[in-house]
């Protein structure tokens, strides 16, 4: 049974109260956690439908599962070890560059000095769904 709650405000007993807007305005509307070794992938995600491998460092297009209303959202990615799938190896940092952006997707890239495939990439996205 689906239903509906209408409510302007949360009231959390000890910790106060916050409106539903920072819920609905101020929540992740994607996430992605993925590698680009090989060839890119999908660890976990949240509306996320697929990525394509576009060459060294690059994932693109990211596509979003429901589209956000506008291109102009907020994104923050991080990339980083490029060799193996060590996660705890952090002397091979590198930077994650949010490319193109639509409302149906988005891109990465993680380069060094060059274009490098990250084994760790992860992307948050901010923005108003459609």
């Amino acid at each position: 049974m689906a239903g509906t709650i209408i409510a302007d405000t949360l009231t959390h007993s000890t910790a106060g109260s916050v409106t539903t807007d920072y819920v609905v305005n101020g929540s992740a509307k994607a996430w992605l956690d993925h590698t680009q070794l090989t060839t890119s992938s999908i660890r976990d995600s949240l509306n996320i439908s697929s990525i394509t491998d576009a060459g060294t460092g690059k994932t693109y297009p990211i596509s979003f599962s429901n589209n956000m209303s506008s291109s102009s959202y907020a994104g923050s990615l991080y990339s980083s070890a490029n060799t193996g799938n060590n996660y705890t190896t952090f002397n091979n940092q590198h930077t994650g560059g949010l490319g193109s952006k639509t409302t149906s997707n988005f891109g990465h890239n993680s380069f060094s000095s060059v274009s490098v495939d990250a084994v760790r990439n992860d992307n948050i996205i901010f923005g108003d769904l459609a």
